[in-house]
């Protein structure tokens, strides 16, 4: 697949290795089928590297986002790495649910392992922002897990009911957009924490957020039914306790914050150093919930922390 007018512009300024005349790898699209409660479902995902590579590294993104997200972490990594960015289904090029409440991490949890037994490989490396990252402290917690080693970006086994009640505001309650600058005006707000991005930044998490409706317009990649199941499980929660989960992780686990972030505090990121698997924290500047990897700074922490030993 030709690679987005805007990633080749987003890179001059954000990839790694571009002043130093790096490679710009070649994404690939992908799909795998899924068996859910109701049926099956497609999940979508890009793929970069050398597909023979035995080394993967599976990138998760958040709650209202898609596996584009990490197209510039992925682009840098591709050299050391097989990097597979899924669409959790529901976003993205993957299925919509014909009922909300499949929309739930044990069925996202199913489908990584449906994508993990595709890729044809024992174990994998697994970075996830938000809830990506509460997928990858599940399936890190069971016996047996694929995961070797665990990046949790902005997350943590305790979250703020506060946070969760300021995503509800917006979730599932997005507007149409006559155009993409409408859709990007949208975006920098509800997404504002990401912190100080460029204009070309801003633009290319809009074209990759959002999508194009058959009647003309815009509108955000996501299905808006995802909603209805978040209300029921976290705005009627008095707290959200994931302690157990994480102390059952055994493999090395990189936690990174984002200084502002009100889903991480920085309490609960302290803590997670001296329990469980007593993870490395590193805390990002300038950036609430979540860093976003379009930035070197940011990416090298990910990639000093998943090279620095092999596993």
């Amino acid at each position: 697949m030709a690679i987005l007018k805007e990633f080749d512009e987003l890179v001059v300024t954000s990839r790694p290795g571009q002043a130093a005349g790096g490679p710009l790898h070649e994404m690939r699209e992908n799909s795998v089928r899924c068996l859910g409660p109701h049926g099956l479902h497609r999940m979508a995902y890009t793929e970069w590297g050398d597909p023979a590579n035995p080394r993967v590294l599976i990138c998760v993104h958040g709650l209202t986002r898609n596996g584009r997200d990490f197209d510039v972490l992925a682009n840098a990594l591709a050299s050391d790495y097989r990097v597979v960015c899924p669409d959790v289904v529901g976003r993205g090029r993957s299925d919509r649910l014909f009922f909300s409440d499949d929309y739930a991490v044990p069925i996202y949890a199913n489908d990584m392992m449906t994508l993990i037994a595709r890729l044809g490989v024992e174990s994998v490396h697994w970075l996830g922002t938000s809830m990506g990252g509460l997928i990858g402290m599940f399936l890190s917690s069971l016996p047996g897990s694929p995961i070797s080693r665990l990046v949790l970006n902005d997350v943590g086994p305790a979250i703020s009911i506060e946070a969760l009640q300021r995503i509800g505001e917006y979730l599932g309650k997005s507007p149409d957009f006559a155009d993409l600058a409408a859709a990007e005006a949208y975006v920098r707000v509800v997404c504002a924490p990401f912190g100080a991005l460029t204009d070309a930044q801003w633009r290319y998490m809009t074209v990759v957020g959002t999508r194009a409706k058959a009647d003309g317009g815009f509108e955000m990649n996501y299905d808006r039914a995802i909603a209805e199941p978040y209300q029921k499980a976290f705005l009627e929660a008095k707290e959200i306790n994931l302690w157990p989960m994480y102390e059952g992780i055994r493999c090395p686990t990189l936690v990174l914050r984002g200084a502002h972030s009100d889903i991480l505090s920085s309490e609960v990121a302290a803590a997670m150093t001296s329990r469980g698997p007593k993870a490395t924290l590193v805390e990002v500047p300038g950036v609430g919930h979540a860093p976003m990897f379009l930035e070197e700074s940011q990416v090298r922490i990910v990639q000093n922390f998943l090279l620095s030993a092999p596993g």
